[in-house]
């Protein structure tokens, strides 16, 4: 007797094949191990040397205002926060969002959490205590604690986000950024742009930078699970800087399989975020689309192009009408 599980699973393969989508060993195998080098991996691992990198070659970042290398360090923090309006804490080597404390505004000598919940300096000593040791860091070895500027969301997103600050994720190949997406927090989220924790994935045009439909817990949707608002339809301000911006990454770091995450502050503009060696493929299905065409597609190209170059080549190839 056939097994009706087999076939619906050998369905669903072809099926995703059909539609282009790549799979974590192919992206592994084909993409991250070919064009990534190793020795490179460090230069993203490492959020403190991202950013350092990338202040270097003029690409804009939130400002650092201080990094911790040791409780000594720890002691000397608390005169640089009382003149702060806002601030984040975060873990160089952190991974998947764990580790960052935002601090929004500050009460007498009390500081305000994003989700509204009061702290004092000796729970922020606490939280910098856990990422010098490693607590929050891949393989759990000891960390740096990064003090950065707190990003003040867009107006343009307020009524598709909760609480936190949303980000963008741009796909990069040998240079051309290939796909992106908008990352909504949600209450789910505890207002973190991170789709592992909860938050909204919606779709962004690549050519025309505005949103289409999105993804959350793997489910497709069209309205923000906690404003009601429509998520499709938002044009994405300073569209080709943000390409042009993802497209420079790969130019100082040297990774031709990249994530990008950029924010975009409401009084500076985009900013980049973070780096990612090894980013993740629910972008596929918040665009749902898949990579493996577009990527064959940049693989294909012989023409050196410079950036400016790159950014014309995607915005008029992957045009609506010529992924139909």
């Amino acid at each position: 007797m056939s097994n009706p599980s087999f076939f619906n699973i050998v369905s669903a393969y072809k099926t995703l094949r059909s539609r282009g989508v790549l799979g974590i060993n192919a992206r592994n195998a084909n993409y991250v191990l070919k064009y990534n080098p190793r020795s490179k991996y460090p230069l993203v691992d490492d959020k403190l040397k991202t950013k350092l990198l990338a202040e270097k070659h003029g690409v804009a970042v939130p400002r650092l205002y201080r990094q911790l290398y040791s409780e000594h360090n720890i002691a000397t923090l608390e005169p640089l926060l009382k003149n702060l309006p806002g601030f984040v804490i975060k873990p160089a080597q952190g991974a998947g969002g764990d580790g960052i404390l935002v601090i929004k505004s500050r009460i007498q000598d009390k500081f305000r959490k994003s989700n509204g919940k009061l702290i004092g300096f000796d729970e922020i000593s606490h939280h910098c205590s856990n990422v010098l040791s490693g607590l929050f860091s891949l393989g759990g070895h000891p960390d740096v604690a990064m003090i950065e500027q707190l990003v003040v969301s867009t107006d343009l997103f307020m009524n598709v986000s909760y609480q936190g600050v949303p980000d963008i994720r741009v796909i990069v190949f040998k240079g051309y950024p290939i796909m992106a997406m908008l990352r909504l927090p949600t209450e789910h989220s505890n207002g973190k742009a991170n789709l592992h924790q909860g938050a909204i994935g919606a779709a962004i045009n690549i050519s025309t930078g505005t949103t289409e439909n999105g993804v959350w817990n793997n489910m497709p949707i069209n309205e923000h699970p906690d404003t009601g608002n429509i998520i499709s339809g938002i044009p994405i301000p300073n569209w080709e800087q943000i390409l042009e911006m993802s497209a420079r990454c790969y130019d100082f770091t040297d990774l031709g399989y990249l994530g990008v995450d950029i924010v975009i502050d409401k009084n500076e503009g985009p900013m980049m975020l973070e780096l990612n060696a090894r980013p993740g493929l629910n972008i596929q299905i918040a665009n749902q689309c898949g990579l493996s065409k577009r990527l064959q597609c940049i693989e294909e190209e012989t023409e050196t192009r410079n950036t400016e170059q790159r950014i014309d080549f995607i915005i008029e190839r992957f045009k609506p009408e010529k992924l139909s």
